[in-house]
């Protein structure tokens, strides 16, 4: 059943129907095979509502919309702003900008395709101004806006934290090691290729113009305090965090800044809509296939067939690994945190391996398979938004690449980058 199951949805890909087609095929055929026919039909649509149901699902559609009232408004300059006035001058110090930009917009948004959007925009131009390479540029932008996917609020994260009910606070104190990690292994090697191109370096700002940036980005930087210190602090859940950020985001770029008026606010939730459904049939259909495989005990049968029972720990993280950066390369990163985590999930529980861990993992690699050849989703954001050839895009991304992969490899052997401050913030 599992091999018909799974030929008939690559059928439905190669086919080219959108990934919610043949996860609902798949989810047909598994149910009509299971029970002989269509009889417990309604058993799958409970699953389908079962999946959508959870309160932490609505974080989602709010983190969407607030991170588009920011990419229509004045936040992401804001922000270009101050990271360009303190390290502008730096040798590379353009390429840092732009990946502490991605890195800050994403600790606004949690959306790695706002990101790309918000801060690609504007700072790819003046990169080529600067003497950087295209396929350099757009490898930096596509990889950094990744760190989105693990500085929270990470929409990744929160699709783990719902499927594996592992708590999505601890996940996106997690996410923050790693995420300044990549952080400063990007800006290294931006450095280093600033130096070998003989990049000319940008003016040095005055302390006047920093104070008037510092004093500019202070409302944008009340995200990161709403999410972080709020959700810590113990004022909000993850969930009232999202809610205030899209109330500060109206209250921001409606009343202050003034960059949208109602017209616009009208626009911006229609386009949150149209992704909020998508989303959300993916999970829906996601939680109706991950139940016809648990019924079918496909999970014990695949990993009994690759002998993940008989690895340690760090084998067990390293499969897990494999997996989910394969499965981003080619299928959308919600899509296979929905088919992939219930299949680990028993050895996960079994082994006795941290959740919280598993989940910063998974999402690294998430972002990790989202950047990288053939069909990682931003790839083609990138594609669309620079309207550059695909081979251009991908050109400059090994280096980069590689930077993640040393990143995955350092999590697995030294747990403590993610959960160093998830056991302070959590101390019990």
């Amino acid at each position: 059943m599992a091999i018909t199951i799974f030929s008939i949805m690559i059928v439905l890909l190669l086919l080219g129907f959108p990934m919610m087609i043949p996860l609902i095929v798949g989810s047909f055929v598994g149910f009509y095979s299971l029970f002989g026919g269509f009889g417990q039909l309604e058993t799958m649509v409970q699953q389908i509502l079962a999946g959508i149901r959870p309160a932490s699902l609505i974080a989602v559609p709010m983190f969407i919309f607030a991170a588009d009232i920011m990419t229509r408004g004045e936040s992401a300059g804001r922000l270009i702003d101050l990271v360009m006035s303190f390290v502008g001058h730096i040798k590379g110090g353009l390429a840092v900008s732009t990946a502490a930009a991605c890195t800050m917009f994403g600790a606004v948004s949690g959306s790695t395709q706002a990101t790309v959007v918000a801060i690609g925009g504007p700072l790819r131009p003046r990169m080529q101004k600067a003497g950087y390479k295209d396929s350099f540029i757009l490898a930096l932008i596509v990889n950094s806006s990744d760190i989105a996917f693990l500085i929270p609020p990470s929409i990744g994260m929160i699709i783990y934290g719902v499927v594996s009910n592992t708590s999505i606070s601890e996940l996106f104190i997690a996410g923050v090691g790693p995420g300044l990690l990549i952080l400063l292994l990007f800006s290294i090697y931006s450095y280093i290729y600033a130096v070998r191109n003989n990049v000319p370096t940008e003016p040095k700002t005055s302390w006047r113009h920093r104070l008037v940036a510092v004093r500019n980005a202070l409302w944008p930087l009340g995200f990161p305090l709403i999410i972080i210190g709020g959700i810590y602090g113990g004022i909000f859940s993850p969930t009232e965090a999202a809610a205030a950020c899209v109330l500060y985001a109206l209250v921001l770029e409606v009343v202050i800044f003034r960059t949208l008026d109602l017209k616009g606010v009208y626009n911006t939730a229609k386009s949150t809509g149209l992704i909020t459904a998508v989303v959300f049939i993916l999970v829906g259909a996601g939680a109706a296939f991950s139940y016809v495989i648990s019924f079918a005990q496909i999970p014990q049968q695949v990993l009994g067939a690759i002998g993940i029972d008989e690895m340690g720990q760090i084998g067990v993280l390293f499969v897990i690994s494999i997996a989910f950066f394969i499965g981003c390369m080619f299928v959308d990163p919600i899509v296979v945190i929905l088919v992939f985590v219930p299949i680990f999930a028993p050895v996960v529980e079994t082994l006795g391996i941290d959740p919280v861990l598993v989940g910063t993992l998974v999402v690294l690699q998430v972002a990790i398979g989202s950047a990288t050849p053939p069909f990682g989703c931003d790839i083609f954001t990138a594609i669309a938004v620079f309207k550059r050839p695909y081979i251009e895009v991908i050109r400059g991304t090994p280096p980069f690449i590689a930077i993640l992969l040393s990143v995955s490899v350092a999590l697995i052997f030294f747990p403590q980058i993610a959960l160093f401050l998830r056991d302070l913030a959590f101390a019990k």
